[in-house]
């Protein structure tokens, strides 16, 4: 038996953090994750500070009475800026662009004046003890099979530093993600079911994607702020798996509505998404009483120039995409792969230099994982070797009639294995045996030519993969 959710009195509302994919936004340092051994390491201890309210956040109370001792890794892609002990540099202007083109799908009203903010974080993921954040929209909609879902709010801010160790009383943090630019959108409480829940959080997804954004995991993160009538507001982290999304929402409703049958009222709080769709504690519901303003940094003045720039030269959506692959005459599934793979810039450049869609399909997709098995070599390794640079020289051969489109995964195998490019696209003596193969169709074929008549149709057909010399010798070999 399904939830009747309007008896329940539901409402739900979508929190998404997504990294664009530039440098990083108060600073010119890369937005490089690493993994190697940090350059050194620093330490630090933060404490919980009134916001512009004069009173000190829940939220952040609760993480400065842990008493936590934070240690940083600090690499040579990070600055002081970082490490706090430099003031912020100018708002990142391509970041602010990609959150225009961003506003614009959300059809928001951009504010033309605002204030760069700073937001209390306590937990130790930023070493100033804040996150800076700027209101860059409002008012915006997106459109439902169930209705319109209001866009409440879009920001931009800075992410935090990742946690890489923890025990009760320290946390080891990485500084490369520390200042990678994020857009949050916060939707209105306007989703009324589990499955308009998941159709929103897709359907901003999909605009998302057709930016200029950071792909993998941990680049998008996903909350949703959940109650039914009578019961308090619950936000729940680690909500991005498309999968598990209604059953958490349906989790989520029984257990609000569990404290209602019993006469009780569940407290507020955070509440952290689990693979299974149910939910465990984390901390109090933060506030509004940690915000206060960025006193380092000016005004963000965005003009109308700006904003024009970015309504004329929006990124097309996923679908419009999948519809210009489809003119192309790619299938469903090469369509699927080629977005998912994040191949789409790679195969509109090799577009252009051959317009043959199946092949370059195969070239950035099925030959790579091909050989990957047949060697033994890792996919990464693979496309390592078979760089941007090398499949726009296979795919010029093809073209300029050097190889034929069959030969084109033989030759990349010899890559792999080590042949120079040059050499790669000639067939060597080992490949004879199916040349031999395909000359002897061309003269059991065409039966009472002269020797010289069949070497123009063989140099014709291998298009210089062969020399003269030997193929008059295999000519002759099926003459006699």
């Amino acid at each position: 038996m399904g939830i009747d959710y309007k008896k329940l009195g539901f409402k739900a509302g979508l929190e998404i953090h997504q990294q664009l994919d530039t440098h990083k936004l108060f600073c010119g340092c890369p937005s490089i994750l690493r993994t190697d051994e940090p350059a050194y390491f620093v330490k630090r201890k933060i404490h919980a500070v009134a916001g512009e309210s004069g009173e000190v956040d829940d939220a952040a109370k609760f993480h400065g009475e842990r008493d936590k001792e934070y240690s940083y890794q600090v690499y040579d892609t990070t600055c002081l800026v970082e490490l706090d002990e430099e003031p912020p540099h100018e708002l990142n202007k391509e970041a602010l662009r990609i959150a225009l083109e961003i506003c614009v799908f959300l059809n928001c009203k951009i504010f033309s004046l605002s204030q760069i903010m700073r937001k209390t974080v306590v937990d130790g993921s930023n070493t100033s003890g804040f996150q800076r954040t700027v209101l860059i929209a409002r008012d915006g909609y997106i459109e439902t099979s169930e209705g319109k879902v209001g866009i409440d709010s879009v920001y931009l801010e800075e992410d935090s530093a990742r946690p890489v160790e923890r025990n009760e009383k320290s946390v080891v943090y990485r500084l490369d993600r520390l200042g990678i630019p994020l857009v949050e959108i916060s939707t209105n409480p306007d989703l009324k079911s589990a499955s308009q829940v998941k159709e929103a959080a897709l359907k901003i997804g999909e605009i998302l994607r057709s930016a200029k954004v950071r792909r993998g995991i941990g680049t998008i993160r996903q909350d949703m702020n959940i109650s039914i009538k009578g019961s308090s507001r619950v936000e729940i982290k680690g909500f991005q798996d498309p999968k598990i999304m209604e059953k958490c929402v349906e989790t989520e409703v029984f257990r609000q509505k569990s404290f209602l049958d019993k006469g009780e009222k569940n407290p507020k709080e955070v509440r952290n998404c689990m693979p299974d769709g149910t939910t465990e504690f984390l901390r109090p519901i933060p506030g509004p009483a940690r915000m206060y303003p960025e006193t380092d940094l000016p005004l963000l003045h965005i003009s109308k120039d700006i904003v024009n720039d970015a309504k004329k030269n929006l990124p097309k959506l996923k679908g419009e995409i999948e519809e210009e692959l489809k003119k192309h005459g790619l299938d469903e599934e090469n369509i699927k792969l080629i977005l998912k793979g994040n191949k789409l810039d790679e195969y509109r450049e090799f577009y252009e230099i051959s317009g043959n869609p199946k092949l370059i399909s195969k070239l950035l997709i099925l030959f790579p994982k091909e050989i990957a098995k047949k060697s033994g070599k890792s996919l990464d390794e693979i496309r390592g070797i078979l760089t941007r640079d090398v499949l726009v020289f296979v795919l010029e051969a093809v073209y300029k009639e050097k190889i034929q489109e069959k030969d084109v995964k033989h030759v990349l195998e010899k890559i792999v294995s080590g042949s120079p490019l040059i050499d790669a696209i000639k067939l060597d003596k080992k490949d004879l045996v199916g040349v031999e193969e395909e000359i002897m169709k061309i003269v059991k074929g065409k039966p009472g030519l002269s020797p010289n008549a069949y070497m123009g149709l063989v140099m014709k057909e291998f298009r210089g993969q062969i020399n003269g010399e030997e193929a008059i010798e295999i000519i002759k070999k099926f003459l006699k």
